[in-house]
């Protein structure tokens, strides 16, 4: 009998841990679930709204000391300018940002094509850096040009409201889990242990997903995120109107040739490819069609205008 109750238990601890990990998928992260299950007057009476009080002060305790926190504030740039390698400025940035204790997060490289046919690269690159060496970093990053900045922008979010706020509930769910542990510790009723394992579950799934939060609030204060783009110093060149100069009118006159002609020649395929098989398909059939009726007209009339015979004496 004691194998059945204890073998029932199981399966049933284990129905409601899966139960209790899908009811929190759908609880908002911000809600902190009911901590105390309805026990039965069999279970060892304990004061549970103690461990509540006890999570409340605790909270109130922290809010009084969050002026005292250091505030936590994620740092982040963007940046963009010409330089006159854009793929060995890339090499420069990822080094630096290495050298610095920070990594490389994306970096993309792509060609643009210029007025003038010609293609030059084009790179984009995201980093991450110590937030402290944030301005050395930017200062290293312009010296690969000699040309001023196209671009350049800075952010500051101030999380510290929102981090505390973190820290408070993830000591209210942390003094529920310790109370919890005591209550199961002293249950002797199958279906209590079970209710108080449900809960349980529960209160450590929101502790974890708080702590994923906490952490990521951390590591974000603590490497702030440049974003780089790096054109080519001909894609930024401006356009000289004082001064004449000979070839380059050359030049692009040559290149105006080769792009009429390029027109010429796609319309010509175009039209041996695409337009005359069209103007035969939809033309042909009418043509015949005209021509049909203009041959039974023409029959007709020379019908008529045949001399009719004399009758034989």
């Amino acid at each position: 009998m004691y194998k059945k109750i204890s073998f029932a238990l199981i399966i049933l601890t284990l129905l409601l841990a899966s139960c209790s990990a899908v009811n929190l998928n759908k609880r908002s992260s911000g809600e902190v679930p009911s901590v105390l299950p309805a026990m039965p007057q069999e279970v060892p009476a304990y004061d549970t709204r103690a461990a509540v009080t006890s999570a409340e002060k605790s909270a109130y305790a922290l809010d009084q000391t969050a002026a005292s926190v250091d505030r936590l504030v994620i740092k982040n740039a963007s940046l963009s300018m010409a330089v006159n390698d854009p793929l060995k400025s890339m090499a420069n940035i990822s080094q630096m940002a290495e050298a610095m204790g920070g990594y490389v997060v994306t970096a993309d490289m792509y060609q643009q094509i210029l007025g003038s046919g010609a293609k030059v690269p084009q790179v984009s690159i995201t980093i991450r850096v110590p937030a402290e060496k944030l301005d050395e970093a930017l200062t290293t990053i312009k010296k690969e040009t000699d040309q001023p900045i196209i671009s350049e922008n800075q952010t500051s979010q101030d999380v510290t409201a929102e981090y505390t706020d973190l820290n408070s509930r993830l000591t209210n769910l942390q003094a529920a889990e310790k109370k919890l542990q005591e209550i199961m510790a002293s249950a002797t009723k199958t279906e209590d242990v079970l209710s108080v394992y449900s809960q349980l579950v529960s209160v450590r799934e929101q502790i974890e997903l708080i702590k994923g939060q906490i952490k990521y609030y951390e590591q974000s204060a603590a490497l702030s995120s440049i974003s780089i783009q790096l054109l080519a110093n001909a894609a930024v060149q401006p356009i000289t109107i004082a001064g004449w100069q000979p070839s380059g009118v050359a030049k692009q006159a040559l290149q105006s040739l080769i792009n009429t002609l390029q027109d010429l020649a796609n319309f010509g395929i175009r039209a041996v490819i695409l337009y005359i098989p069209v103007l035969l398909i939809i033309f042909v059939p009418i043509g015949l069609i005209i021509w049909g009726i203009v041959s039974l007209i023409r029959r007709g009339r020379r019908a008529k205008k045949a001399p009719v015979p004399a009758p034989e004496a």
